[in-house]
C-alpha cells in the first residue's frame, strides 16, 4: 500500500533512474492520497496531532484516526461538547501546556520517529511560555526514548496501522516510566488516567520495549564546528551504513543554483559526496522551507545510489527520508560556517557521537571569514523588514522574539 509523500520520493527516484514508465508513474501518483485527510505516513501533521495528544490539548485518540471514519465525526462532536465545558470552567491551555507536559510530547514524538518539524515547532511552544528548551534537552531524551511506532518513512507500516495497532495510547502505555503521568489533560484526567488500560493489538506496528524500531536516537541533534548551535538528523530514516560518513562537499549556492546544476552530467559528484544546500534558513530563503531532502543527482540514480549525506540549513518534510542533516544553526545567511564551505572541503558526520566536524583549519576559517561578505539587506519596510528584525534561529525555534515569554499583562475588558 502507498503511503503519501514517503513514496512519492521513493518512486520518483525511480523513475528518474529510468526504471518506471509514464503509465506506472501515473498509476502511482492516482493511488497516493486514497481519501480526504492528511498524509497517511508519520509527516508533520501525524507527528504534531501526536504531539498535541501527548500535551494533554486533545482528547484521546486523536492523533491518528483516519479521515473516512465515523469515529473521527465522534471526536468532532465530542470535542465540540468538551469546548463547551472548559470555557464555563475557565481553563486555560497555560494549565495544560507546561514544561512537563513538553517534556511528554518529545517522549511521543521520539517515540513515534515523528517529523525533525517538531523539534523547531516545540522550540517555539516552550519559548511562548517563557520555557527555553535547548536542543541538548533533545539529545538527552533521544539518549533515553526508544523508537516503538514501525510507521514509515522511519518503518512499514501507515497510520491507519498505528491506529487500529492502538494509536498514540497504546504506545504511550509502553513508556509509562519515562513520562509525567500526572500532567493534566484537556479532557479533565490527567495523562496516566487517560492512558490507563490502554492496550497495544499488534506488537509489529507498535513494537515492545525488548523488540523496538530503534533502541534510542530515533532523531539526534549533532554540534560542531560546521553547526556550532546544533543541527539535526533523523537517524531512523536514514541509511545506517551513512551514519558515520566522511567525504568532499559539493555545494549549492541556493536552491535555484541546486535546481540548475544537480543534474548535471558533469557536476563532480559520487556516491561518498556531501550535498550542501545554503540560503535555506530562517532569513536566507526566507521562511526555512523544506528543500533538506536534496535530491540525488540523476546520473548517481542511474549507478543505483538511493542516499548521500546532505547538509541544509533548511527544514525538511516530515515524510521525507535519507541522511539528511537539517537546521543547520547558525543559518549561512548570517554568517554561520556553511556560509564558508566550499566544493572538495571534507566534511564527517557521525551521528552516534552526535558529531558534525568541517576538516578546514580554524586559520583557513578566518581567511574565509574575513573575505565574506553579507548578502545585501532586503526589504527596510513591511512584513519581510518585521520578518527579518525578528525571527530566530533553527536552535531557537524559527520565531519571532517577540513572543517569547509569558504576558505580563492582563487580558483586555471586553464591553
Amino acid at each position: 500500500v502507498l503511503g503519501s509523500g514517503s513514496d512519492v520520493w521513493k518512486y520518483w527516484a525511480e523513475r528518474c533512474a529510468g526504471n518506471l514508465c509514464d503509465a506506472a508513474w501515473n498509476e502511482i501518483e492516482n493511488g497516493i492520497a486514497r481519501s480526504a485527510g492528511t498524509c497517511m505516513t508519520m509527516g508533520t501533521a501525524s507527528t504534531m496531532a501526536c504531539i498535541a495528544e501527548a500535551l494533554g490539548m486533545t482528547l484521546p485518540g486523536a492523533a491518528c484516526i483516519p479521515a473516512p471514519l465515523a469515529d473521527h465525526d465522534r471526536l468532532a462532536t465530542a470535542t465540540g461538547r468538551r469546548a463547551v465545558e472548559i470555557a464555563w470552567q475557565a481553563v486555560r491551555p497555560s494549565q495544560i501546556v507546561t514544561e512537563r507536559a513538553i517534556e511528554n510530547a518529545i517522549v511521543a514524538d521520539l517515540a513515534i520517529g515523528g517529523s525533525t518539524n517538531a523539534i523547531v515547532h516545540l522550540i517555539a511552544l516552550a519559548g511562548r511560555i517563557g520555557v527555553e528548551l535547548k536542543l541538548e534537552r533533545f539529545d538527552a531524551f533521544s539518549g533515553r526514548v526508544p523508537v516503538l511506532g514501525d510507521i514509515r518513512p522511519g518503518g512499514r507500516f501507515l497510520m491507519e496501522d498505528f491506529y487500529q495497532a492502538g494509536g498514540l495510547a497504546g504506545l504511550l502505555s509502553r513508556l509509562t516510566d519515562l513520562l509525567h503521568l500526572d500532567c493534566p489533560t484537556i479532557n479533565g484526567q490527567t495523562l496516566g488516567q487517560q492512558i490507563a488500560g490502554a492496550e497495544v493489538l499488534d506488537d509489529e506496528v507498535i513494537r515492545p520495549r525488548d523488540n523496538p524500531v530503534a533502541a534510542t536516537g530515533g532523531t539526534n541533534v549533532l554540534f560542531g564546528n560546521l553547526a556550532p548551535q546544533g543541527c539535526v538528523l533523523k537517524t531512523v530514516a536514514a541509511d545506517p551504513k551513512l551514519l558515520h560518513h566522511r567525504g568532499p562537499a559539493v555545494v549549492f549556492e541556493n536552491y535555484p543554483d541546486l535546481k540548475q546544476r544537480i543534474d548535471d552530467p558533469d557536476l563532480p559528484v559520487t556516491a561518498d559526496s556531501v550535498l550542501v544546500l545554503r540560503s535555506a534558513g530562517p532569513l536566507g530563503a526566507p521562511g526555512m522551507p523544506e528543500w533538506g531532502m536534496l535530491p540525488i543527482p540523476k546520473k548517481l540514480l542511474q549507478q543505483g545510489v538511493r542516499d548521500m549525506v546532505r547538509i541544509s540549513d533548511a527544514r525538511m518534510s516530515g515524510t521525507s527520508y535519507g541522511t539528511c542533516i537539517l537546521h543547520v544553526s547558525p543559518e549561512s545567511h548570517v554568517g554561520g560556517p556553511l556560509a564558508l564551505v566550499q566544493t572538495g572541503d571534507e566534511i564527517e558526520i557521525d551521528a552516534h557521537r552526535r558529531r558534525i566536524h568541517w576538516h578546514v583549519s580554524d586559520e583557513e576559517i578566518q581567511r574565509r571569514r574575513a573575505a565574506w561578505q553579507p548578502p545585501p539587506p532586503g526589504p527596510q519596510r513591511g512584513y519581510q523588514a518585521m520578518f527579518a528584525r525578528h525571527v530566530t534561529q533553527a536552535h531557537q525555534g524559527c520565531d519571532f522574539d517577540f513572543l517569547h515569554g509569558r504576558s505580563p499583562g492582563a487580558e483586555p475588558d471586553i464591553f
